[in-house]
């Protein structure tokens, strides 16, 4: 399986294919609103900004499982990010990113590209996944590896020929 063949339920809690970004360039992030990563929201918002016309998508899931930093419902969620940080990527309800209630998507992306020695666990919130235009993980970044860092990777993955 390939990350296009899984769907994510949005932040107002309707279902989204994610065979819908079929082509496009794919960054995935577990997200909180009361991290001290949180204030990423903002270059994650600036690398949807400058690359979506070029076919990139910032997804961002919202999870709790890292000191409860994300307590908030989802539409305190979609208030929170649009208002402090103009989010307008799209958000999804909250995961578990970790453990027996694993959303399958991360079963998959922390399959794809484990982390640190190998360890395929996620971490801390703002773990971020880049996955090609054909739906396989091309990397995985540290939580504090900041958005901008991930300019060179995603316009390499734009300037690869589409498989």
């Amino acid at each position: 399986m390939n990350i296009f063949d899984y769907s994510a339920a949005s932040l107002a809690g309707a279902p989204v294919e994610l065979a819908q970004y079929k082509g496009k360039v794919l960054l995935i992030v577990n997200t909180a609103s009361a991290c001290g990563f949180t204030p990423q929201y903002a270059g994650l918002e600036q690398l949807y900004q400058r690359f979506r016309d070029q076919g990139v998508v910032v997804l961002g899931f919202p999870c709790n499982q890292f000191g409860r930093q994300e307590p908030g419902s989802a539409s305190e969620i979609g208030a929170f990010c649009e208002k402090n940080f103009g989010v307008t990527f799209p958000l999804f309800a909250k995961v578990d990113v970790n453990g027996d209630g694993a959303d399958p998507l991360f079963r998959q992306l922390k399959k794809d590209a484990p982390g640190l020695l190998g360890t395929e666990a996620i971490k801390w919130n703002f773990t971020k996944f880049l996955v090609r235009r054909d739906g396989t993980v091309y990397k995985r970044y540290a939580p504090a590896t900041k958005p901008e860092q991930l300019a060179g990777d995603i316009e390499q993955l734009l300037a690869a020929p589409e498989v």
